[in-house]
């Protein structure tokens, strides 16, 4: 049963506070000069013109329209909450105490009024008169509808997001805080749903308590991916790049808007015949149909044997100067065309004599296509395009807002700071968490990353500075694409791998990136791109700009390196626990730092260790030593002491606060560690230096002996991690 409750007081009703509204002028949003201006009583805000509004923000999302809520007063409701969002700053809103003070973006506000919508739609159908008769029970009801996901027969398959989840607590506790704003309808003064607690409690929001959700994108996904762009954009993207140039010359020719084209004349013949004649005598052969067009012919009655059925009559029409090849043109030009088709043959136009590039699997070189129809060319034009972002968003890490920002002229000039070393910036805007229109921000990149931008202008439809490069993509749409085609035999033809199934995003690209530079220096991406460039590229691009999207991407990268630290650290102090001990220089070291935190230390240390009880106080004695942790790519590097640490010493930088992992001698540092994960490097160092000393000749004693002393070295380190990884050492035997 509802509780009785009387209707709004006629003196408690005034008239709208926004009627007769400019929207715009009241929420601060800049249009183009002679641009129509949204006004309150409208049902749709059209805000397409806003000056500084994100690129990716869709067309759908800046047009807001309110004649979907049925109910004029619930329309009414929606409105003056919406506007109230937009403008915290008005007279009526701002006395309101639970009110934003911030103004909501646009895209937030689009998705406040689609849920709003569909919170009274649902009202209706309950058959609720008026909010005044809202309760707490259709709050709770509400968010149980929005909470789970249910097939035809009403059957919970699935619970929705977070997200979605605070966005319809968010519309009910609006409604409330922001009651005595509205004059059609509203809420009464008595109802607090949810004990009064936030969307973001109610919904029970991570938080971020429980890091990032974002999935990185799998190993075998991930290595396909970067193969297959890297390749198209460095090897295919020069050919397609005149590939493009071809079909715009032919375009210019061949198409139906080109000027002066003819509908008829009683020379045709002798025009027809004289293209026939450039054909032949060059040898080329005659432009062959798209492949739906000889469908349509043989639909039309053409014989499936006639030699003229593939032949495009209507590109050689327009070459000659004439609009189309009529139907009664061919009988008389049935020979001569017959003739010339016997001759050089059909074959279709574009990716002719293609240049040899090597293949992607490394097998020797082949064309780099094989003819295609102009909509397979406009298709691999596409397909490059789409590279060419992967590329950037796979060694970049840029959002797509910030991807969708860049400009024409993006690039800046590369600079070369010491002799042999170059900076290459791009520049766009910062778009998630700015005000309207965006940060100014560069963006540090390594070398692939740039030339994928340069290849992006280059492949532009109107590359003129200031023009968006990429415009508003949908990505998954164009991923689609790409892997299409890479799965495609033109993709295998040239060595591509295929690309299995499985969600991938610009979101977890950047995850991606992030993880591989904190967790996997010896990662996909490392053996496609040099990591440590990206590193060092992200690094100056945070010091170029400390509050910048790189100062952010490094925030996560070293988040992400910190969890990874304390989790090797565990890892290892667990396999102490079982017997499994490190070995290197630096195993002692460690040795006793682990027992020293397990209670049982060794002669000579204190008598009354405190033992601790609890991962969480593990955790935190471990944590200081997870700290001092760099990985290299056969070790453990323990940078404790900088005046230890054999790189510095080589490097002639002993005050340096990183070690040096390319001068890194772990066989002889003492604050280096091999263990388990690292016997497949050294077993694999130790075959590979096996098979270049019996390939050397005798003369060769140089390079013998030091291959020796490699190889000598690998199998003690190795032996070393096996002792070490097999039983319990005391260490007082030293």
């Amino acid at each position: 049963m509802r509780s009785a409750v009387s209707p709004i007081q006629a003196d408690d009703r005034r008239a709208a506070p926004f009627t007769g509204s400019d929207i715009c002028g009241e929420a601060g949003l800049t249009l183009p000069p002679d641009t129509y201006r949204p006004v309150f009583e409208e049902d749709l805000w059209d805000f397409t013109d806003v000056v500084g509004l994100p690129v990716d923000m869709a067309l759908a999302n800046r047009r807001f329209d309110f004649a979907a809520i049925t109910d004029p007063r619930w329309r009414m409701v929606a409105k003056e909450l919406v506007l109230a969002l937009l403008a915290p700053r008005h007279e009526a809103v701002a006395l309101l105490p639970r009110a934003y003070r911030t103004p909501l973006h646009l895209r937030s506000c689009n998705g406040r009024l689609k849920e709003i919508t569909r919170f009274f739609a649902w009202l209706a159908q309950r058959g609720l008169p008026s909010l005044e008769h809202l309760e707490t029970a259709d709050c709770e009801a509400y968010l149980g509808h929005r909470r789970y996901i249910v097939d035809d027969e009403g059957v919970v398959v699935g619970e929705q997001s977070h997200g979605i989840r605070r966005t319809a607590a968010q519309v009910i506790v609006d409604l409330v805080n922001y009651r005595e704003l509205f004059t059609a309808d509203r809420v009464r003064t008595d109802l607090r749903p949810w004990g009064g607690a936030t969307a973001s409690a109610v919904a029970e929001m991570p938080s971020g308590r429980t890091g990032n959700a974002t999935e990185p994108v799998p190993d075998h996904v991930l290595q396909p991916i970067l193969a297959a762009a890297l390749h198209l954009v460095g090897v295919l993207g020069p050919h397609v790049i005149e590939l493009q140039q071809q079909v715009r010359a032919v375009d210019r020719v061949s198409s139906l808007k080109a000027a002066g084209l003819r509908h008829s004349s009683p020379s045709f013949p002798e025009d027809i015949k004289a293209v026939l004649a450039q054909y032949t005598s060059a040898g080329t052969g005659l432009p062959m149909m798209e492949d739906h067009d000889i469908a349509a012919r043989i639909a039309d009655g053409w014989a499936a044997e006639d030699p003229l059925l593939p032949l495009a009559t209507g590109a050689l029409a327009r070459t000659a100067g004439y609009s189309q090849f009529w139907a009664r043109w061919i009988p008389t030009m049935r020979g001569p065309l017959e003739q010339a088709v016997a001759s050089v043959g059909v074959e279709k136009v574009f990716g002719r004599d293609a240049a040899d590039t090597p293949a992607a699997d490394g097998s020797g070189t082949l064309p780099w296509t094989l003819p295609l129809h102009r909509s397979q060319a406009v298709a691999l034009i596409g397909t490059v395009r789409t590279a060419s972002i992967i590329v950037l968003a796979a060694v970049s890490g840029m959002r797509a807002s910030e991807l969708m920002a860049l400009r024409v002229g993006c690039r800046r000039p590369v600079e070369e700071p010491i002799p042999g070393l170059h900076r290459f910036r791009i520049a766009s805007k910062i778009v998630k968490g700015q005000p309207l229109g965006g940060t100014d921000d560069e963006w540090i990149v390594i070398e692939p990353a740039y030339r994928a931008v340069e290849l992006a202008e280059r492949l532009h439809e109107d590359a003129h500075d200031g023009a968006p490069l990429f415009g508003r993509f949908a990505f998954s749409v164009r991923y689609a694409w790409f892997r299409a085609w890479v799965n495609s035999p033109a993709g295998a033809r040239i060595g591509l791998d295929p690309i299995p199934e499985g969600r991938v995003n610009l979101r977890m690209l950047r995850r991606t990136l992030s993880l591989e530079m904190a967790y996997r220096p010896g990662g996909v991406l490392a053996t496609k791109i040099h990591l440590k460039h990206i590193a060092v590229a992200t690094t100056e691009g945070y010091s170029s700009r400390p509050g910048g999207a790189q100062a952010m991407l490094l925030a996560e990268v070293n988040k992400n390196e910190a969890d990874r630290n304390l989790e090797l650290v565990l890892a290892e102090f667990r396999n102490y626990q079982q017997g499994i001990l490190p070995a290197g220089p630096g195993a002692r070291a460690l040795t006793e730092f682990f027992a020293s935190i397990d209670g049982t230390p060794n002669e000579g240390s204190a008598p009354a260790p405190t033992i601790q009880r609890n991962d969480r106080d593990i955790l935190n004695l471990l944590s200081k030593r997870a700290k001092v942790l760099h990985l290299g790519p056969a070790n453990y590097c323990w940078f404790t002491d900088p005046s230890r640490a054999l790189c510095l010493k080589l490097a002639g930088t002993p005050a340096a606060t990183r070690p040096l992992a390319g001068m890194c001698d772990s066989a002889r540092c003492p604050q280096a560690t091999h263990h388990l994960a690292h016997r497949p490097v050294w077993a694999e160092h130790a075959a590979s230096t096996k098979a270049f000393l019996g390939q050397l000749g005798k003369t060769r004693t140089a390079e013998r002996t030091r291959l020796s002393g490699d190889y000598d070295r690998a199998l003690r380190v190795i032996a070393e991690i096996d002792v070490a990884s097999s039983q319990i050492t005391k260490e007082d035997d030293a």
